[in-house]
């Protein structure tokens, strides 16, 4: 793999003084997380391995080289594995538009299926895709797509290499591979809600065939340390350390945070570190998602919004407390912030991935009407049963939905006003 990545910096720092026939790009997810810099790196290696041409597979982290110092997970990673973080590339180390603009890009995304509207003129360079989330990309003759919601895409990934080039699995990328799918899907276990089986046969595959591999149980948790390690950062850092962005007619972003909700809400100048951070990146709206844990280990989630724009507020918050696919089951505590609404969320295993379509539909609704309707209309009171029980839960966890008779009596008048118009 060393010897891969500086080939791959090397031609790069060629193609720049010299252009040539371009690159084939492996791009991740902006979040840039362990899952999405593994794949990356693990199918560019594939592809330079199995699918040899002009064009030469080169995997890019969609973050800039400065951010990666946030990535405390990553650099744990990549250092345990004997990979200096100095052989990376990065999208501030070359032009992808230039890139496409001359003819000269091909780009396989991973670890998400859809590129983000600060993306969208690259559409025309995708040619693959490869990924675990809800399918959002249109059906294209011209660009396979593989979406399975597992629990980790480097486990699609894995499975790739072992029925296409089983021989290429060494030690160095089997612990990549294995370390991405362990972490994503939270130790393999089922009370987490993330592993699928075929997470697990993937996991034991590289078990069985790699002895040595480190303890799953250690390496979990030794990720989860660097992972969650944020101490020295500033509030800007700890919300751009993992965080993605959603576009439409407001841009809203989602990060992650690492700490108790009570322990981030006694930041020092808090909400003026918010606005300013909104300001500098163009937000309207900032969602904020922290995950901790008991001391037996189980998850503690909650969500805390800011904007400057009530209106905007109010309607995602009504949204978000309504939302039954799934049901966030969000309960409002007590905020020391006049523009920073704060919840308790019930659903543990609503992670940001389970987060993110119910923030689109909001953002489509918005865009579709102008304002936001009731989302509690009948069409959207049972949602469609999820392709995985054990990624998205069951609609029906919470019992049956409850359709009241005013519910009913408004629905009709309703399609009687729609008849008489």
């Amino acid at each position: 793999m060393e010897e891969f990545l500086s080939g791959c910096r090397r031609a790069l720092q060629v193609n720049t003084e010299h252009p040539g026939p371009g690159f084939h790009v492996v791009l991740g997810n902006e979040a840039c997380d362990v899952d999405s810099v593994v794949s990356a790196l693990a199918y560019a290696y594939f592809l330079s391995k199995t699918s040899p041409s002009e064009m030469l597979a080169l995997p890019v982290m969609n973050i800039r080289q400065s951010e990666l110092l946030l990535r405390s997970d990553v650099v744990f990673l990549l250092r345990q594995t004997g990979l200096s973080p100095d052989v990376l590339m990065f999208r501030d180390q070359l032009d992808l538009r230039v890139l496409h603009r001359d003819g000269r890009l091909r780009l396989t995304l991973v670890d998400h299926n859809v590129l983000p509207s600060s993306d969208s003129d690259l559409e025309g360079a995708v040619v693959e895709v490869i990924d675990h989330h809800l399918l959002e990309r249109e059906p294209s003759a011209s660009c396979p797509v593989v979406v399975e919601t597992v629990g980790s895409c480097a486990t699609l990934i894995t499975e790739r290499i072992v029925q296409k080039a089983p021989q290429i699995l060494d030690q160095q990328l089997a612990q990549l591979l294995y370390a991405a799918v362990v972490l994503d899907c939270v130790n393999m276990a089922p009370a987490a809600g993330k592993v699928t089986p075929k997470d697990s046969q993937y996991a034991s595959m590289l078990e069985n065939r790699f002895p040595t591999l480190p303890p799953r149980g250690a390496l979990f948790q030794a990720l989860q340390n660097a992972k969650f390690d944020v101490s020295g950062l500033n509030t800007e850092q700890m919300l751009l350390k993992d965080m993605k962005a959603v576009s439409e007619s407001l841009n809203v972003a989602i990060s992650v945070l690492y700490i108790p909700l009570e322990e981030f809400l006694q930041r020092a100048e808090l909400e003026a570190e918010l606005s300013g951070f909104c300001q500098r990146l163009g937000f309207d709206l900032l969602l904020m998602m922290t995950i901790s844990f008991t001391e037996r280990k189980e998850p503690i989630r909650e969500l805390a919004m800011f904007s400057h724009n009530c209106t905007c507020s109010q309607q995602m918050s009504q949204y978000l407390e309504q939302a039954r696919n799934p049901a966030l089951n969000l309960c409002p505590i007590s905020s020391p912030h006049p523009h920073i609404t704060a919840y308790q969320q019930g659903n543990t295993l609503a992670s940001r991935k389970k987060l993110l379509p119910i923030v689109k539909a909001f953002l489509k609704e918005l865009d579709g009407e102008g304002c936001l309707g009731n989302v509690e209309e009948e069409e959207s009171r049972v949602p469609p049963t999820p392709m995985n029980s054990l990624v998205d839960g069951c609609p029906l966890d919470d019992g049956l939905p409850h359709i009241s008779t005013q519910d009913l009596v408004e629905k009709v008048s309703k399609m009687a006003d729609r008849g008489g118009n």
